[in-house]
């Protein structure tokens, strides 16, 4: 019953961005329906095949490889600080220094052309099945692996010339996905709890790839001719003489990422705490008010009805502050009891938390896409909220498909 709500789901989530459509009788069946199949394809390897079961345990033991590996960095840095037995979990310590870690390999892969190879390949299947232009798929494509602010990095020359569309398919898609680096912090925060969760998380950012387009295109169809149609060239610029140089760039990165991910949290569930205070005085919570609100949403991915409330409060979180904030109470409340969730109900949680569509991401989004076009900040101001409500969508409608098939 439960996969039949989830598949009703995906024409009621269509129809809830169709509701924001700029121009109806330019819009593209076509697409909608590659995008969709795209999605079941990628969900049905994933979740129903044996090379996908196979692909669940190797990226789940090496992603526990590579956060040992970053253990062992910290250990040497915190010394007892990092040992649970005597000290707890600490996050500062445990899920942070993975993001530096991560950040400079990344930026070696980079170095090498792994990742733009990676790419490369991907936004060749994009351009082909969905039939986008080049460097809407070269975008979208690349913010599978890193984040809103470097995938736009590869299609720099570009950006200025970008009809509307191209720009919106551009951004939705950095709000519908999260960045590598980030990835294997939340794989962090849950393996303990939901020890297959490398997988689906890298399934999620892989799925909404496609679903960004899809929502992108409904929401603003294409009306012009873009400069790349057909075309996939990537921009690539060397940015350091070599891999060492990548990886001390790489690891400056992740401490400015970190320290922003550490004062947000500070920021974020301090505000959380002010606003509860004040809903105290009301018998009621920010997290029972977002999770009534975003329970209907929750319903129609497949969540039953019982614990829609639960699962939408942590999409209320994830939307309106951040998906760590939302990653980190999913954690705490499966460790603590206080989330009485099936296997099923927290599989299609990940799935939904897995993007960067909030208010905070806006900021970053246009300060990022604005530095490298100037010319377009009005139009990144402009279309800023359609795309947190175009990357949000895409990451339910993810959601939504993972929930018919798990």
């Amino acid at each position: 019953m439960q996969r039949l709500i989830s598949l009703l789901g995906i024409p009621a989530l269509l129809l809830l961005a169709f509701i924001f459509c700029k121009d109806r009788k330019k819009l593209s069946y076509k697409i909608i329906v590659a995008g969709i199949g795209l999605q079941f394809f990628f969900a049905i390897v994933v979740l129903r095949t044996r090379i996908g079961h196979q692909f669940f345990y190797w990226i789940g033991r090496g992603a526990e490889k590579l956060i040992g590996f970053t253990g062992a960095g910290s250990r040497f840095v915190f010394g007892d600080l990092m040992n649970v037995e005597k000290m707890g979990f600490i996050l500062a310590f445990h899920v942070l220094p993975v993001i530096v870690f991560f950040s400079s390999l990344s930026a070696i892969l980079y170095h090498f052309g792994v990742l733009q190879w990676l790419v490369r390949q991907m936004a060749r299947l994009f351009t082909r099945t969905l039939g986008v232009s080049g460097a809407e798929a070269l975008s979208v494509a690349a913010n599978v692996f890193v984040g809103m602010v470097e995938a736009p990095i590869l299609v720099r020359p570009y950006v200025e010339k970008m009809t509307e569309s191209e720009l919106f398919c551009l951004m939705s898609a950095g709000m519908a996905t999260i960045a590598g680096s980030v990835m294997a912090a939340y794989i962090g925060i849950l393996q303990p709890y939901f020890p297959q969760v490398a997988g689906h998380i890298l399934s999620a950012s892989l799925m909404s790839a496609p679903a960004a387009v899809v929502v992108a295109k409904i929401m603003i169809p294409e009306t012009e001719t873009p400069l790349t149609a057909g075309k996939v060239q990537v921009s690539y610029e060397k940015q350091d003489v070599n891999f060492i140089d990548a990886a001390a760039r790489g690891a400056i990165d992740g401490v400015h990422l970190a320290i922003y991910v550490a004062a947000m949290l500070i920021a974020f569930i301090a505000l959380v705490a002010l606003v509860n205070a004040v809903f105290g005085l009301f018998g009621t919570s920010f997290e029972t008010v977002m999770g009534w609100l975003f329970a209907p949403i929750a319903f129609l991915m497949g969540i039953p009805w019982k614990e829609a409330v639960q699962v939408g409060s942590l999409l209320g979180q994830k939307t309106v502050l951040n998906e760590f904030v939302a990653y980190l109470n999913l954690a705490n409340g499966l460790a603590s009891g206080d989330l009485a969730l099936s296997a099923r109900s927290i599989t299609i949680a990940t799935y939904a938390l897995c993007g960067f569509a909030n208010f905070g991401s806006l900021g970053i989004m246009i300060a990022g896409i604005g530095g490298i076009a100037p010319s377009r900040r009005h139009d990144l101001a402009r279309l800023g909220f359609l795309s947190i409500i175009s990357g949000s969508l895409a990451a339910f409608l993810t959601a939504t498909i993972a929930g018919v098939l798990v």
